[in-house]
């Protein structure tokens, strides 16, 4: 629409495009995120898919995080853990090594405290957990004809860890490559 008024003053009025209802995704999805990010904490999910690695194997049979909760105006944030009645006591004594340990993979003192609870926060039901870690599947046996294989052309190599190493990885390449057969 174009609009000129002849007078004294010339006015010309213009519509500004628009997009019809059009809008770029990430813009729709932003808010989303964003309040899913508040909720959970920034880098939590790290902490929540790492948490064998972080604390160990040890520690991560016995318990594991159920929330990071941040405090208004606070330093830092509250580590909650859940693990069962009889290992809160040992838990209670390895509160600085975890928090050290969980501090370390932040890079800064994110976790200012620790807090542990035999129960989810959220009631009984949810704190009847198992705190047994997924078991990792080992590689099957290697074929002795695909070992014996690698040894003979990973020999002429005078470095014993590199040959070694590519023993090792000749072995799985050789045996994949028969049972793809």
């Amino acid at each position: 629409m174009l609009k000129i008024t002849l007078t004294n003053k010339i006015t010309v009025r213009m519509r500004s495009a628009t997009t019809k209802g059009f809008a770029r995704t990430s813009s729709l999805l932003t808010g989303r995120i964003r309040r899913a990010s508040e909720a959970r904490g920034f880098a939590e999910s790290r902490l929540l898919t790492r948490w064998i690695e972080i604390v160990g194997e040890e520690i991560a049979a016995t318990a594991r995080p159920v929330e990071v909760s941040y405090s208004r105006g606070g330093m830092g944030a509250v580590l909650t853990v859940l693990t069962t009645g009889s290992m809160a006591p040992m838990l209670e004594m390895q509160k600085e090594q975890i928090r050290a340990k969980v501090n370390g993979v932040y890079g800064y003192n994110a976790i200012s405290r620790i807090r542990i609870t035999q129960t989810a926060p959220t009631g009984f039901a949810e704190g009847q957990v198992e705190f047994t870690p997924a078991k990792t599947s080992k590689a099957p046996a290697l074929p002795p004809e695909a070992k014996a294989a690698a040894t003979q052309h990973a020999a002429p190599i005078e470095d014993e860890k590199l040959r070694v190493a590519l023993e090792r990885l000749g072995a799985h390449i050789i045996a994949k490559d028969k049972s793809r057969t």
